[in-house]
């Protein structure tokens, strides 16, 4: 009997186990805490040519009143408060929250906010343009719609734009991404490639616009190993794999350097468009 009870809670104890581990994977409130540090180091900026971008299309002027969704540590925000623009950045999780507040406390039109996108406690008819970068990939896209059209005003826009690899555009990029695809905790189930259909979903009635830019960031071997831990999927140092996963990055940049430096590029992606 004892045996037996010993199993029992062995099982239970382990089932806990799996339940934590899962509700790790999926959560998006919480699942990047831990890499705070190297995002905030490693992780790109935004190409400036957005601006003009949404100056143009958008009607973007230093009055317009912006939220930034899912904001993180306010690398996309700052390029709107940059330029005097008020800019509401609505972020979930404590860390990346904590982070973008230092970095953004020089601009006093800067507000932070400790909400989701699918309940920003924005009042109604609030700001006059939505963006989101890749945290767009992490909406729950009914409810953020539905949010979405509640606190933007009539003649608001919608603007997403993030940085997606150009796999094919150097052996670094893709030797990267096969790296993920060997090691990566859950890439293949929260790698979060948007597809056409997540867009046109969330402008749908109505119609959207694209534009793209290539973007490039620049790496030693220290910064190349940086953006890749902060990827929430990419093993830490506690995880089987991990040894491997760095001795292959290693491996990686060593064939690849010049001059003690890897390019790595982005292709800058921006859908726009009106929800009402």
């Amino acid at each position: 009997m004892r045996k037996s009870a010993k199993r029992s809670t062995n099982s239970s104890q382990a089932n806990v186990e799996r339940a934590t581990i899962i509700v790790r994977m999926i959560d998006p409130t919480t699942r990047f805490t831990s890499r705070v540090e190297n995002y905030v180091r490693y992780r790109p900026s935004y190409p400036a040519a957005i601006i003009p971008l949404l100056e143009a299309e958008c009607g973007l002027t230093t009055a317009t009143i912006l939220a930034d969704i899912g904001s993180g540590t306010g690398l996309l925000t700052e390029l709107f408060l940059k330029r005097g623009n008020q800019v509401f950045g609505v972020e979930p999780n404590a860390g990346m929250r904590a982070a973008g507040e230092r970095l953004l406390a020089k601009y006093p039109a800067f507000v932070s906010v400790d909400a989701t996108a699918e309940a920003t406690t924005l009042p109604d008819e609030s700001v006059d343009l939505i963006v989101a970068g890749q945290a767009f990939h992490w909406f729950q896209r009914d409810a953020a719609k539905v949010e979405f059209k509640r606190i933007l005003r009539p003649d608001g826009w919608v603007a997403l734009v993030w940085n997606g690899f150009r796999v094919e555009a150097s052996p670094v990029v893709r030797g990267y991404h096969e790296l993920l695809v060997k090691y990566g905790t859950d890439y293949q189930e929260v790698s979060r490639e948007v597809e056409t259909c997540d867009i046109e979903h969330l402008f749908s009635p109505r119609s959207y616009r694209q534009a793209s830019f290539p973007f490039q960031q620049v790496f030693d071997y220290e910064g190349l190993k940086g953006r890749l831990l902060s990827a929430s999927y990419a093993p830490q140092p506690s995880d089987p794999g991990y040894e491997d996963m760095i001795e292959d990055l290693r491996s990686l940049f060593d064939a690849n350097e010049k001059q003690g430096t890897v390019d790595f590029d982005y292709e800058t992606e921006v859908y726009y468009g009106q929800l009402k």
